[in-house]
């Protein structure tokens, strides 16, 4: 069993930024690769990026490449999600996700409870 728990979730205007942090707990939480999802309302979830297990290879969804950054701070078991010149379509309800294995791929076998992030135009 793997325990996630978010956040850092909030209200920010366009342009601004957000760290959301998601703290895995649970005696396997090393061996699983880590995901960011998002659901906006009316839309289905999607993978806003991943981290494999180790950190040696990150992805990012296109709509989010270049202004969102994970991270990891591996003693503590925590990944986080850097969000910068964010935008009113970034809005969602966000997701850290843990995926058993090397690579993350959807479905994950854990999710966090998930945190609400609002952008203002």
């Amino acid at each position: 069993q793997v325990q996630l728990v978010e956040s850092g979730g909030g209200l920010v205007q366009a342009g601004g930024s957000l760290r959301l942090s998601c703290a895995a707990s649970g005696r396997t939480a090393g061996n699983y690769a880590m995901g960011w999802l998002r659901q906006a309302p009316g839309k289905e979830r999607e993978v806003v990026g991943a981290i494999s297990r180790g950190g040696a290879t990150i992805s990012y969804a296109d709509a989010v490449k270049g202004r969102f950054t994970i991270s990891t701070d591996n003693a503590k078991n925590t990944v986080f999600l850097q969000m910068s010149s964010m935008k009113p379509e970034d809005t969602a309800v966000y997701y850290c996700a843990a995926k058993f294995g090397i690579r993350f791929v959807a479905p994950p076998d854990y999710w966090g409870q998930g945190t609400q992030v609002t952008v203002s135009s």
